[in-house]
């Protein structure tokens, strides 16, 4: 999550993945995707349009975690809560910002972040 995004839009593709090292030179070696470590539990990628992470926890089954960026974390929960959302996991910080993670009606899990 480099770049500030668009409001309310996907910005980031972020992958639960058991080895960041194999990982990386796995998508390196099949996409030429370039990478930027954030420590030992979080990578960057860039595949040369987006931007996305590979993180270590537990794979998601379903897939990547699907980003959002919002202007105001806040109203966007609040707003994500109106609709019939639920939130797994509450706003926490990390370099660069802040995010919480939701669960839309069918389950499917995504995250919002914003850098204010």
């Amino acid at each position: 999550m480099g770049q500030k995004g668009t409001d309310r839009q996907i910005d980031n593709i972020e992958f639960a993945v058991a080895d960041i090292a194999r990982s990386k030179a796995f998508y390196g070696a099949a996409f030429g995707w370039t990478f930027t470590d954030y420590g030992p539990d979080y990578c960057e990628f860039s595949d040369g349009r987006l931007t996305g992470g590979l993180t270590t926890g537990p794979v998601r089954p379903g897939g990547p975690l699907v980003i959002l960026y919002a202007e105001n974390l806040l109203e966007t929960q609040s707003r994500l809560q109106s609709a019939g959302a639920r939130i797994v996991r509450e706003t926490f910080s990390f370099p660069g910002g802040r995010r919480f993670h939701f669960a839309d009606p069918d389950g499917y899990e995504l995250a919002v972040w914003s850098d204010k």
